[in-house]
C-alpha cells in the first residue's frame, strides 16, 4: 500500500507539473509523518522520499535521531551525512527552538518577528545558518498562524526585520489555504501567495525568494498550478485506506 501511495503522489505531482507548464523536477514532496512510526518511515525512505515533515518538535525528537543511525553509516561503519532533509511544517513554540535548530534543516513556520529573532540568537550560539520560510495566514484564518498580508506596509516592515537578523537565510513563504468543497477553489488563496512572493522579490532582490510551500492531500494539485516549489503530503502517502 505504501509503495503504491508513493507512486501515486509522484505521478500526480508530474501530472499537474506537466498541465502547468512547469518541470516536475522543480517540486519538493515534502512526505509529512507525524504519527508515523520509525518503521514506516524507514519503509517510505526505501521507496526514495527523501524530504519528511514533521509537526511537532517533541515527535520528531524521538524518531529522526532513530532514523538517522540506521541510514548514516557506510560499509566501514564510519558515520555520513544524513540523506534526508527534515522539515518543521508545524508550529514553533519559544521553548522549542533549541531542539528545533538540531533537529531539523528547513523550519517553514515563521509566523512573528519575535519567534524569528529567537531562532536567529540560538543559530547564533550553535554557529549555523537556518533555512527558514515566512508563514502567511493568506485566507486571514482566526484558527490558523501566520503573518497577516494586510496592510502590506506592516507585513513589509516585519520582513525587513527579519531579513536583517544574521543566521537566518529567508528562502520563501508558506500557507496552508482554508478547507474548501473543490480543490481548484483554493487556487485563489495560493496565487494570493505567489503574487505576495512577488511583490517580495521585487522589493527585497537580495533575496531568491525560491520557495512556496502550500499544497497539502487534498488541494496540491492546485497549488502546483499556481507555483508551488514544496507540497506537504501526509495522509495521501501514509493512509491505509
Amino acid at each position: 500500500m505504501l509503495a503504491e501511495n508513493v507512486q501515486r503522489v509522484q505521478q500526480r505531482i508530474a501530472r499537474a507539473a506537466e498541465e502547468a507548464g512547469r518541470d516536475p523536477r522543480e517540486i519538493t514532496l515534502v512526505a509529512v509523518s507525524k504519527t508515523c512510526s520509525v518503521e514506516t518511515m524507514l519503509a517510505a525512505y526505501a521507496l526514495g522520499i527523501r524530504h519528511f515533515g514533521e509537526n511537532r518538535v517533541e515527535e520528531a525528537a524521538q524518531k529522526i535521531p532513530a532514523i538517522n543511525s540506521q541510514i548514516t553509516q557506510s560499509p566501514n561503519h564510519l558515520p555520513v551525512p544524513s540523506p534526508i532533509v527534515w522539515h518543521l511544517v508545524g508550529h514553533l513554540q519559544s521553548r522549542k527552538i533549541k531542539d528545533a535548530l538540531l533537529l531539523f534543516d528547513v523550519i517553514h513556520s515563521i509566523d512573528t518577528v519575535s519567534l524569528a529573532q529567537k531562532i536567529a540568537q540560538r543559530a547564533a550560539m550553535l554557529q549555523k545558518t537556518m533555512p527558514v520560510l515566512l508563514e502567511v495566514n493568506i485566507a486571514g484564518e482566526a484558527t490558523k498562524y501566520g503573518f497577516a498580508p494586510e496592510p502590506r506596509a506592516a507585513f513589509f516592515d516585519a520582513v525587513r526585520t527579519i531579513l536583517a537578523l544574521p543566521h537566518l537565510d529567508v528562502q520563501g513563504l508558506m500557507t496552508m489555504a482554508p478547507i474548501v468543497a473543490q480543490p481548484d477553489e483554493a487556487r485563489p488563496y495560493f496565487r494570493a501567495l505567489r503574487e505576495l512572493r512577488d511583490e517580495l522579490r521585487a522589493r527585497f532582490p537580495d533575496r531568491a525568494w525560491q520557495h512556496l510551500s502550500m499544497g497539502m492531500t487534498d488541494d496540491f494539485e492546485a497549488a502546483i498550478a499556481e507555483g508551488a516549489t514544496m507540497v506537504r503530503i501526509g495522509r495521501a502517502i501514509f493512509s491505509r485506506a
